[in-house]
């Protein structure tokens, strides 16, 4: 809490504060360092504090859609690696959740961890004769719950609401990011991982859907040794995914195991909507099956489901918006579809959006990915030059499940490109989203009969539309509207308003100090009254959420 007052008085000071006096360049001047500062006190204060801070600083390098990459680029190097809390204590864990001593539990327990995290450690143990035989294996990782972590977790989140309650009251945060949704986003994420029982049966799920695929495998769960804090499953350690030395030294192609891993997760996304959000380095990896197949001697597994997504049905509806948008190259279907799957807040003004995205079809339009490798680099910077301050003024927020989407296909990307330097990811993802558009046919040519008859019905409509219009012209009764003047007007009139008020101050300041001498009393009075329209000035329109 302390830390989070410190920066946000330093935030409004900075940001608030100094422009209104006349000091917009050298509060921006130093921006990027005290940005940077405070991602790398943030980092310290996490690993410091351990808990839920760690999960938080991993979710915000995520969050490139609200935070600046000075923040994103120093948090995204923050591991979840703490020191192993002491053997006793997860005995005692241990042992409270299973309701039996260890030894009877288990015919071995490793007292050394495989793994240690903030909210959790593994360790490696076999079951009993008896729990082999009704679980169908022995050898097994034990994930045992940090003591005391639930009510660690329910400190932090309360911190982390009382902060974002804080934040949303300043009008230059709220127009950009709804922070207490935010912040129940990654609550809501942050409880489900703390659950073991959740895990196991995501698992399960995973392992369903591909059970007719023997190229993908799953750990087992030992449900018997498995409770909400204690979770027992199958040890299926292997080659760790990224590890091309080991590939290549086990016969494997590290090039074909990137096209794989790349298909399987694009298959999670696109037919089964239900996805491994979390697929690190260290939660795949490759197993060799020992017998020569057809298509692979080798197969991939997943470990680690305490983050899953899902692609619901109005996402799903949304993205098949976006590619028909796309498709039609129509800039405001796309800006619509964007607004349905929630990316933009209800405040966005999207005039020039709208006009961003049209621009962007007329000059990458039609290419396939191949073609917009070859494109020269010097467009897409310029493009981003015209566009970059009016995508970045926008109050852009990733909701939780396309955030998911996005983290999982980005570190997809990075594993393969650490397996195969010439992979793209958008050579996967083509066919996927092919598949997905033809899936969608049926519905796109409704969509599209639908738009037709609209158009037709306006077609019909057009002359009795066009006579009202001439009537209302001829009254003198019609009206323009125009965001952006409005906002420009509203922003003059503001300013007229605050110089208003400056004069006043500096009328009853000087008035004040020139009547000192004859009339102290009177003096104090208007010096004090002076103070007023100074606040007026300086501070009018930084709180609030209406337009002033």
């Amino acid at each position: 809490m302390r830390f989070a007052m410190r920066y946000i008085a330093q935030m409004w000071w900075f940001e608030l504060v100094l422009p209104r006096i006349g000091f917009a360049r050298l509060a921006a001047r130093g921006r990027t360092a005290r940005l940077t500062e405070l991602a790398q006190r943030f980092h310290g204060l996490a690993v410091e504090l351990g808990g839920l801070m760690i999960k938080v600083g991993q979710f915000l390098s995520s969050r490139l859609d609200v935070l600046p990459p000075e923040i994103t680029t120093e948090l995204a190097g923050l591991q979840d690696e703490v020191p192993p809390v002491d053997f006793d204590q997860i005995r005692v864990r241990a042992e409270g959740e299973l309701g039996m001593p260890l030894e009877r539990a288990f015919a071995r327990f490793d007292p050394t961890p495989v793994a240690a995290a903030s909210l959790g450690q593994a360790h490696r143990a076999r079951l009993t004769p008896e729990g082999a035989a009704d679980a169908g294996f022995a050898d097994v990782i034990v994930k045992v719950q940090r003591p005391g972590i639930d009510e660690i977790v329910d400190i932090d989140l309360s911190a982390l609401r009382r902060v974002a309650g804080w934040l949303s009251r300043v009008r230059v945060v709220s127009d950009h990011v709804d922070l207490p949704a935010l912040v129940e986003e990654f609550a809501h994420t942050s409880l489900q991982e703390i659950d073991y029982l959740h895990e196991a049966a995501n698992a399960e799920r995973f392992a369903e859907d591909f059970a007719d695929d023997a190229s993908v495998t799953v750990p087992a769960i030992a449900w018997e040794r498995t409770t909400r804090r204690v979770l027992t499953l199958s040890d299926v350690t292997a080659i760790k995914i990224t590890d091309v030395a080991g590939l290549r030294s086990a016969g494997i192609d590290p090039a074909e195991v990137a096209g794989r891993f790349a298909e399987v997760m694009f298959e999670q996304l696109f037919d089964h909507g239900y996805f491994h959000a979390d697929p690190h380095p260290g939660n795949v990896f490759v197993t060799p099956s020992g017998e020569e197949r057809a298509e692979h001697a080798w197969q991939l597994t997943f470990v680690d489901f305490g983050m899953m997504g899902e692609v619901d049905d109005e996402l799903r509806k949304g993205l098949r918006r976006l590619l028909i948008a796309v498709a039609a190259r129509d800039g405001q279907a796309l800006v619509d579809s964007i607004q349905d799957v929630g990316v933009l807040l209800p405040s966005a003004d999207t005039t020039q959006l709208e006009r961003a995205m049209t621009q962007l079809f007329a000059r990458f339009g039609g290419m396939g990915f191949a073609q917009l490798r070859t494109v020269d680099p010097r467009e897409f910077r310029d493009f981003a030059e015209e566009f970059g301050s009016v995508v970045r003024s926008l109050p852009f927020q990733l909701p939780d499940s396309f955030l998911l989407v996005i983290r999982s296909m980005s570190l997809t990307s990075g594993v393969c490109s650490s397996l195969d330097p010439d992979f793209n990811i958008w050579d996967a993802v083509e066919p996927f989203a092919g598949r997905l558009l033809r899936a969608e046919s049926g519905n796109a040519l409704r969509e599209l009969s639908t738009q037709a008859l609209a158009v037709a019905g306006a077609t019909v409509r057009m002359p009795q539309r066009f006579d009202s219009l001439v009537t209302r012209i001829e009254q003198g009764r019609v009206t323009v509207t125009t965001p952006e003047i409005d906002r420009r007007l509203g922003r003059l009139e503001r300013l007229v308003r605050r110089a208003v008020s400056a004069v006043l101050f500096a009328g009853l300041m000087i008035g004040g100090v020139l009547l000192l001498p004859l009339n102290l009393p009177l003096g104090i009075v208007l010096m004090a009254v002076s103070a007023v329209p100074f606040l007026h000035a300086a501070f009018a329109g930084a709180f609030g959420h209406g337009s002033r």
